[in-house]
């Protein structure tokens, strides 16, 4: 009785929250003001001038997809590198060696994918570099990715005369920024 009654407050709470919290990430990816635009607002802008974005532009769907390919091959690559090479790497007081070819090629596509499977035990196969700057670092961006790209669909079917359907950097960095991060 304890469990389902556990469970019952569980499923409450989570309909509770999606909601606001549906809202709040509607308003974010449609880039309104939110509660937190004081403080993600600066980060946000600073983004968009390092990495040279327009955050104005408005993608057709071939130039969104060809911007979340090229992202996700980009990250697949880092992360398969460090992996591969972790054992000459920095961050790695346990002298961990590399992973194999094989390995290291399951995991990325696993974390570049958001499936998130492994097949060792991180903290034992793992440097601290792979695991902050390798692992840590998709589990945000592909989660990411995903939100900008379930929006951009979105968009595609709520924009029907529109030529665009959102910018892709855009999309992306907001996910992380005022979604992710204060998750």
């Amino acid at each position: 009785m304890a469990a389902f009654i556990q469970y019952a407050v569980y499923l409450i709470i989570l309909v509770a929250l999606a909601i606001p919290l549906g809202a709040y990430i509607g308003k974010v990816m449609n880039g309104e003001k939110v509660f937190l635009s004081g403080i993600f607002g600066p980060c946000e802008r600073l983004v968009y001038k390092v990495m040279r974005i327009d955050s104005q532009e408005d993608m057709n769907a071939k130039t969104y997809a060809l911007s979340a390919v090229l992202f996700n091959v980009i990250g697949f690559t880092v992360l398969f590198l460090i992996l591969l090479f972790q054992g000459i790497l920095p961050l790695n007081p346990e002298h961990i060696s590399g992973n194999s070819w094989h390995l290291a090629f399951n995991t990325a596509v696993s974390f570049m994918t958001n499936t998130n499977w492994q097949a060792y035990s991180g903290e034992v196969a793992l440097s601290y570099l792979s695991q902050m700057m390798g692992l840590t670092v998709q589990n945000f961006v592909s989660a990411a990715c995903g939100i900008a790209v379930l929006f951009a669909v979105i968009r595609g079917f709520t924009r029907v005369k529109a030529k665009g359907i959102g910018n892709f950097w855009v999309d992306l960095t907001r996910s992380v920024l005022y979604i992710l991060l204060p998750i």
